[in-house]
This record gives structure tokens, C-alpha cells and sequence, in this order.
């Protein structure tokens, strides 16, 4: 049998350091200083002093060791090992209380997926399969990094600027890496990435799609192109720039909705008010709202096609104007105005959906509408369009599927994680961070970047990326799904000599702050469906 190199980190080898027991190389002309990395298809032959060609693994005198650390989280302290150890708490008789010697506080410590290494070629147990106790519940929590082939980004990006066309091809350094996929209420949605673009294509295609999606995945900014539509620099968390200009403004609603919301507020002081959008923009006269507060009809007649009263379609074609429309002269949506309806010093205030475009009009003799300075009570409500609008802002999810291999390194019957899951006996986190399970077959997460550790994401050259992935459970249903107890190790034991071992010393690990707004995902009190043990 073909002898894993020591990246494997399972219990029954000797931890202190040894010579690499060398696999059968694929070639028998590897230089013998050369150690082959069998932690992925790859199989790179890594020279004295070099890494493989996925920078995660090197050769390190004649040992296979793993560059990057592991992640720890601490649910309080983000460095503990600096911590003070705190004095014995006393008992009622002001006696000092028998101490656990838990210098670390391991009931406070989530081991992650990032830095942790991978079960390839398939059937080897995951890294870390740890043990530990939340709550006095007897707990496993499973880590592994996944190497994700079927695997995207799905991008929201909040503005109401016309990025492209719904299905445009969106390009990265001039390759074709994803598609602008359908709207959502005040975002605009990309698609990036998946198996056609990272193994579908030409080797550059692949190799562009994995260089943008590392990127992405781990925070930072990405240039984009889409076909017929903007350029467009994304990245986690920040407000997105469109065409070189950043952008400030999620609409408030549609053009409809926003005449609805502010429609009392606009009574006395305009007689007609126009909102312009590029799906539906809304006249307030006409317009439910308006007719409610018993306002007095404008004559004003708009272009578009006209849903029910007071809501307009294509009032325009989509662009970087008023209200994600391609205009700059917001008069150009009007025909005119109804000479037996409208009146000589009728008001008019024409505004988009996040304010940042508005105008205010008074109609001449001739009924024309001619633009004058705005009325400040009229300001103070299109400034109140603006507060309620919320920045912009590029939201990333990762959205992968944990296949059959992933799965062998928690059980031998793959299938009995997936049923567990879905019964809602495991909580699946990335990172450390909550993800959400896709129903329907299959094990289909879907993770927000900004809840993960930084630089979670590597890649290897197969083209794929490469992801954390933790299972949790009690120990009980671990056992009962036919889980690798044979390699479960305390949690005192992963802290003290990690997975790999480099010249005896512990595995290098970096710890990290529990993101606040994340659960715990040991804790036996979470609201989520995931942490019930009633089945």
C-alpha cells in the first residue's frame, strides 16, 4: 500500500518528527530530495526549500509540512496565549476551587477548516476529528478543507445602476468567468465562477475564474467587465464602483412603493410628483397614495406602458441615470400635460429612488414646465428619501457542494452525514461562520464571506478552490452514523500537537476573534435548527 506523506495528521503515527515515508512517485526519476505532496491530484514533486504549485505545502528538509496555519476561533479572547490566568475562584467556605488546569479555556475554542489540510486522495479521515464538551454535552466537531470544483460566488450588489444585460457574460481579465443573473429589490446579482467556467473551458478561462474567485472569497477587490454593460470593481463588504464612480445609494423601493412611503409628506407642498425608475415609476396624482389623500389630477401624461393607476413600465431604457434609467433630462419621460387638467403654477417635483437625482418644476402660461430653485420643505423630503436608503454595498456568498470525497473523511457511509444534516443533527459551518444547506439532494452550502476568517479560501492548480468546512454533532450521533471514532482526538490533544508536525514543534496555528455577529457553533442554545438534538 502507498504510504501517505505526513500531511495527514492521523493519530496512529508518530507525532515528533520524522523522515517522510516516501509514496511510490508517479515517476521514478524523482529527484530523491524531492518529497511528492499527495494532498491533491496534483501531486506536486516539491524541491528542498520550495512549496508546491499551490503555495499551501513545501518541502522542509526532506518533510512535507503545511505553510499556512490553522485557525482557531476564540469565542472572547483573540489572544490567548498572552491571556493572565486568573487566581482559583473561591468556594462559599473561601476555599480555592480544584483547578481544571484548561490554561487555554478549550470550552471557548472552535477549531476551523482554514489552514487544516484536506482528506485527498479520498479516503483518509479528516485532519482534525476533535472532541470537546459544550454545555456537558458531549461534542465532535469534524475539519477538513474541501477542494471545491462545483463551487461559485453569488454577488449582490446593492445600486440601482444598470450593470448589464440579465445573462451577459461578465469577464475578468478579458475571459468569461460568470453572468449577470436576475435582479432583486434595490441589488443587482452576479453569478461568478462554477465548474463550466473553472474546468469547462480553455486552462486560461479556468485559471482566471480560480485567480477571481480566490480573490473574491477572501475579501479582496476584483476588476470585472460585463458584456454590453459597465466596468465594475466588487469586493466583500465595501460599496461598489460602477464605471470608475463609487457607488452611495440602495434605492428606498421602487418608484411605485417610494410615492406610497412619502406621499402624505409631499401633500401641500407639490401637486404632482414624478419618481423615475427603470422598472416602475410611480405619479403620485394617479397613483393609489394620491388618490387616498384626495389630491387633485395633474393631467400629466407619461410615457411607458401603464400597469394600473399611477404605475408606469420602460418609462426608459436601463442605464447609469435617474433611477437606473439612461436618462439625464428627467422631462424627457413626460408627452405633456392635459390642457382641460392641468393649470398655470402647478408644482412639480421629479425625483429618483434614492434622491440623489431631483429636480422641482413649476408649469408656465403655456404649460410648460420650467425649472426653478426647490422649495426647502420640498428638500427636507427628498433628503428623507436619501436617509432611508442604505449604503451600497457588495455582499459575497460562497456557495459550493461537499462531495462524495469531502464526505468519506467524517464517515465511511457518505450518505448517513448527508441524511444527518438534513434531519438537522449536525451544524455545517464555514470558517467557523453559520451556513446555510441548500434542501434537496446532496450537501450544497452557501456561506458569507464577510463572516469568515480572513483569507479562508486557497486554491489548487487542478484548477479548484479550496474552503473550510466543519461538521459538528454530539458525539452519540457521530457514532451512530458510522463516523471515524478511531481518529477522534480531544481538543486539548489538536491544540497541543495540531494535525503535522514540523521538527517536533506543534503545528502552527493563528488565532482569531469569533466574529460577533456569528453563533457559537458548539453552543446548545443557538436558535438554529441545526443545534436540536430532539431527533
Amino acid at each position: 500500500m502507498t504510504v501517505h506523506s505526513k500531511t495527514d495528521g492521523l493519530p496512529d503515527a508518530d507525532m515528533a518528527h520524522m523522515p517522510l515515508d516516501k509514496s511510490r512517485p508517479r515517476s521514478d526519476k524523482m529527484h530523491s530530495e524531492k518529497v511528492e505532496c499527495n494532498a491533491c491530484p496534483v501531486l506536486c514533486q516539491i524541491s528542498p526549500g520550495r512549496t508546491g504549485a499551490c503555495d499551501r505545502y513545501a518541502n522542509q528538509h526532506g518533510t512535507l509540512i503545511r505553510v499556512d496555519p490553522v485557525v482557531f476561533l476564540r469565542r472572547s479572547l483573540s489572544e490567548p496565549d498572552a491571556a493572565l490566568v486568573p487566581f482559583a475562584p473561591r468556594t462559599e467556605q473561601d476555599q480555592p476551587e480544584a483547578w481544571s488546569g484548561d490554561l487555554l479555556h478549550t470550552n471557548e475554542v472552535f477549531v476551523t477548516g482554514v489552514g487544516s489540510s484536506t482528506t485527498y486522495p479520498d479516503y483518509k479521515p479528516a485532519p482534525f476529528i476533535v472532541s470537546s464538551q459544550a454545555e456537558g454535552v458531549d461534542m465532535v466537531t469534524v475539519v477538513t478543507e474541501g477542494i471545491f470544483s462545483y463551487c461559485s460566488f453569488k454577488v449582490k450588489i446593492d445600486t440601482d445602476r444598470y450593470l448589464g444585460a440579465e445573462q451577459a457574460n461578465v469577464r475578468c481579465k478579458g475571459e468569461v468567468v460568470g453572468h449577470v443573473t436576475t435582479a432583486e429589490y434595490g441589488s443587482q446579482m452576479l453569478s461568478l465562477g462554477g465548474v463550466h467556467h473553472i474546468t469547462g473551458g480553455s486552462k486560461k478561462e479556468g485559471r482566471t475564474t480560480v485567480e477571481m474567485m480566490l480573490a473574491l472569497g477572501n475579501k479582496q477587490a476584483v476588476n470585472l467587465t460585463i458584456d454590453g454593460g459597465c466596468e465594475l470593481q466588487v469586493q466583500a463588504g465595501k460599496a461598489p464602483i460602477v464605471n470608475g464612480v463609487q457607488e452611495q445609494r440602495m434605492r428606498v423601493g421602487c418608484g411605485s412603493a417610494t410615492i406610497g412611503i412619502f406621499a402624505k409628506q409631499w401633500l401641500g407642498l407639490a401637486d404632482e410628483v414624478v419618481v423615475v425608475d427603470d422598472h416602475i415609476t410611480g405619479v403620485l396624482t394617479e397613483h393609489q397614495a394620491g388618490r387616498c389623500l384626495d389630491m387633485r389630477a395633474s393631467g400629466i401624461d407619461m410615457r411607458g406602458r401603464k400597469s394600473t393607476p399611477g404605475r408606469y413600465f420602460q418609462v426608459a431604457n436601463p442605464g447609469t441615470g435617474w433611477g437606473g434609467t439612461d436618462i439625464a433630462d428627467p422631462l424627457s419621460i413626460i408627452e405633456g400635460w392635459d390642457a382641460s387638467v392641468a393649470w398655470p403654477g402647478l408644482r412639480l417635483l421629479m425625483t429618483s429612488t434614492t434622491g440623489e437625482h431631483a429636480s422641482w418644476f413649476v408649469l408656465n402660461d403655456a404649460l410648460q414646465p420650467v425649472e426653478q430653485p426647490m422649495p426647502p420643505a420640498v428638500q427636507a423630503v427628498v433628503q428623507r428619501i436619501g436617509e432611508n436608503c442604505e449604503p451600497s454595498l457588495s455582499t459575497v456568498l460562497f456557495l459550493g457542494g461537499a462531495g462524495g470525497s469531502l464526505r468519506a473523511g467524517v464517515t465511511d457511509n457518505p450518505v448517513m452525514l448527508t441524511r444527518a444534516i438534513k434531519n438537522a443533527l449536525v451544524n455545517v459551518t464555514c470558517g467557523g461562520a453559520p451556513a446555510y444547506v441548500w434542501p434537496g439532494g446532496g450537501i450544497t452550502v452557501m456561506v458569507d464571506v464577510m463572516r469568515m476568517p480572513d483569507n479562508s479560501f486557497g486554491t489548487v492548480p487542478t484548477p479548484a478552490i479550496v474552503a473550510p468546512i466543519e461538521f459538528s454533532m454530539t458525539l452519540d450521533n457521530y457514532r451512530a452514523f458510522g463516523g471515524h471514532m478511531a481518529y477522534v482526538r480531544s481538543l486539548q490533544d489538536a491544540l497541543r500537537r495540531g494535525a503535522w508536525h514540523n521538527d517536533g514543534a506543534p503545528t502552527a496555528r493563528r488565532w482569531a476573534a469569533m466574529d460577533g455577529g456569528n453563533p457559537w457553533p458548539l453552543s446548545m442554545t443557538n436558535d438554529a435548527p441545526e443545534r436540536r438534538h430532539d431527533k
